[in-house]
């Protein structure tokens, strides 16, 4: 079946390869549609590697999609032929104990689209298991159904934050991510939610959001913006999804007294912690690798209208396109926010 292959560092193709084709009793067969492009993808093609995962061999790039089912196993019942769906990109042990404590995100032996060793969705047909395939409502498109993916992280987010109505947070990095997290943020119930970047084009998108407030970086000094805007007190909530080590000099002295941090961006390098600030604040932090248990509220908001993630995809290209469209991603243009590749 024809996909978009990682060959190796900087290299792709798309060519056919063998895939999986047969479908279990619980599986699904899904036409897929659309697929987003993400940070994570764009690093297995410049660096051939995330950490501990390694691309040691030819992998299928994408794991932001949705697409249509055109086959079910035998024992599915929720969902049918024709079911337009999104698909949460990760599968855990169903035996492993992070599974049976709700936490199946952390399980060491999850398999992930597009992290090696495992191949990704960017092919116009894909198996999955049915209990990882989540329902569109009519009035979500499938280009927001590819969004749900990263939507997810948001929402992890911002309940690690445990947000009280009212509460005031601070987002360093305007990427996808961190719009997500602003915007799930506002929606938790945040009264404004102010987000940094160095990148003014990135910023821009903040017109398109009420209470959504943007910090430029290379002209302004966070610190001063967030106590000029709560009485010199501070965020209730910091968000750092931008994994640069810069932020960390803006957070400590930008943060309230038992502030919540909550680190979303994973870092290069290691972070030097103002531990003084952290004990003498009782700062509280959190952590977040992925999701767990996010998706149906990620679709539901997005039903409601509670949150508009369309005015973050920046670009549609084709499918016989997407070599192009990666080597635009890499490239890390600042009017691009998110491409979709359409199937």
């Amino acid at each position: 079946m024809k996909a978009l292959v990682l060959e190796k560092k900087l290299q792709l193709s798309l060519r056919d390869i063998d895939l999986p084709s047969d479908v279990g009793s619980r599986d699904v067969k899904i036409k897929m549609n659309t697929v987003g492009i993400c940070g994570s993808d764009v690093h297995y093609y410049t660096h051939g590697k995330i950490g501990p995962f390694i691309v040691k061999e030819p992998m299928v790039l994408g794991h932001e999609g949705s697409g249509t089912i055109i086959e079910t196993g035998s024992e599915v019942s929720n969902l049918k032929v024709g079911d337009r769906v999104c698909i949460e990109p990760g599968v855990p042990d169903i035996n492993s104990k992070e599974y049976m404590k709700g936490i199946y995100n952390l399980d060491p032996k999850l398999t992930f689209w597009a992290t090696p060793p495992d191949h990704g969705c960017l092919t116009p047909e894909v198996v999955f298991p049915s209990n990882f395939v989540f329902k569109l409502p009519d009035n979500v498109s499938y280009a927001e159904g590819a969004m749900i993916e990263p939507l997810a992280v948001g929402l992890q987010a911002a309940e690690k934050a445990k947000i009280i109505p009212g509460e005031t947070a601070l987002v360093m990095g305007c990427g996808p991510i961190g719009l997500v997290i602003a915007l799930t943020a506002l929606a938790g119930g945040c009264s404004k939610v102010f987000i940094a970047d160095i990148v003014k084009e990135k910023l821009r998108m903040c017109e398109n959001y009420e209470n959504l407030i943007p910090i430029d970086l290379m002209n302004q000094n966070p610190i001063e913006i967030i106590k000029k805007h709560t009485d010199d007190w501070g965020a209730n909530i910091i968000f750092e999804a931008s994994g640069a080590t810069k932020a960390y000099d803006f957070i400590f002295d930008s943060i309230c007294p038992a502030g919540k941090l909550v680190i979303v961006g994973n870092p290069m390098n290691a972070i030097p912690m103002d531990f003084a600030t952290l004990l003498t604040k009782e700062i509280e932090i959190k952590t977040v690798f992925r999701y767990a248990h996010q998706y149906d509220r990620a679709i539901s908001l997005l039903s409601s209208n509670k949150i508009n993630v369309k005015p973050m995809i920046t670009d549609t290209v084709a499918f016989d396109d997407s070599i192009k469209a990666f080597e635009r991603a890499a490239k890390n243009l600042p009017e691009d926010v998110k491409i979709q590749i359409q199937l």
